[in-house]
């Protein structure tokens, strides 16, 4: 029964992907979609240059695959902090990642823009992290707890910043800035796909490699020692990594809460806590459940809703959940 739910979770990001090409404002047909996609890629049909050509391959496509890296890109993140944290209310947001990569976008587009976006957002995402590490080092060995709670306050403290800039930034460009902290696929073209996909390669593909050894880490502390696992070695490369790719994501489409939290939780339900399947089930998982948000996002008014609002709308009641819950069932125990 685990293989068969590992099979739909693997192929859940093509059957969601394609459903949502033919959803949106303008309504194009199943078979639309499919005569312009075939045509793109081994010319059977010769549908010349129609309306719904430029919105399938123009619009929508890179929308949905760049919706899709972005839900991957945050799934793979939350299911590696929850593993080497082994805490199951860890996400992204917990080290205070989402939060310097929201400062370092926010500085840029109100003051910067001379300047790469994902380089300002990689840059305060990895300051966010070094300040979180550093706090819980005063006590000496960085152990579960303090490096959590100093990332709640680094947290705390790049929101406020991004609340600053809000108050002194000029306020036409102040409007750009609230619409992208609340997260949003609507400027998605096939640029930020690129880059959306440099960032998983050079982010998440490491994390796979490494996926065996989020197990070890999961173990009690002395237990992975004594397997010869260097713990505060893997421990940073994995934040690292998790850092690098997340600020890419929040650099293309702003906030996105929730996805790092729930995706993992539902995976490991489902099929599981081995990282060695669970990683790559979370990825396609949270690819999945990306692109149906944002189909909703775009779909459900004439106008297109922040993502980041649909997220929070799930997301909410399903910490409460685990909440209740204490973790217990989410880690197999």
């Amino acid at each position: 029964m685990k293989v068969i739910k590992a099979l739909i979770i693997l192929i859940s990001p093509v059957f969601v992907g394609w459903i949502a090409l033919f959803l949106g404002a303008y309504g194009i047909s199943p078979l639309m979609v499919l005569k312009i996609l075939l045509n793109e890629t081994v010319h059977i049909f010769d549908i010349g240059e129609i309306p719904e050509k430029a919105i399938i391959l123009d619009i929508r496509l890179p929308r949905i695959i760049l919706a899709g890296l972005v839900g991957a890109t945050l799934s793979g993140a939350g299911v590696t902090l929850q593993g080497i944290f082994r805490n199951p209310l860890v996400d992204p947001f917990i080290l205070g990642i989402s939060a310097g990569a929201a400062f370092g976008c926010a500085i840029t587009i109100g003051f910067l823009s001379y300047l790469p976006i994902q380089f300002m957002a990689f840059v305060f995402a990895v300051t966010a992290v070094i300040i979180a590490y550093t706090v819980a080092r005063t006590q000496g060995e960085v152990s579960r707890l303090p490096l959590i709670l100093s990332g709640v306050i680094v947290s705390a403290f790049f929101t406020a910043m991004v609340s600053i800039v809000k108050f002194i930034v000029d306020p036409h460009k102040l409007q750009s800035i609230v619409y992208w902290l609340m997260g949003s696929f609507c400027l998605a073209d096939w640029k930020a796909v690129r880059i959306a996909g440099l960032g998983v390669l050079a982010g998440i593909f490491p994390i796979f490699l490494m996926r065996w050894r989020l197990n070890v880490m999961s173990m009690v502390e002395e237990e992975a020692k004594a397997l010869g696992v260097n713990i505060s070695r893997d421990r940073l490369l994995f934040i690292g990594f998790s850092t690098l790719s997340v600020a890419v994501a929040t650099s293309l489409c702003g906030i996105i809460g929730w996805v790092g939290l729930m995706v993992p939780h539902l995976v490991r339900m489902l099929t599981g806590p081995d990282h060695k399947t669970l990683l790559p089930l979370s990825l396609t998982a949270g690819a999945s459940f990306m692109i149906a948000a944002d189909t909703v996002s775009r779909t459900l008014t004439s106008f297109d809703i922040p993502v980041g609002i649909i997220t929070a709308l799930t997301g909410a009641p399903f910490f409460v959940y685990l909440m209740k819950k204490g973790g217990k069932e989410a880690w197999g125990k």
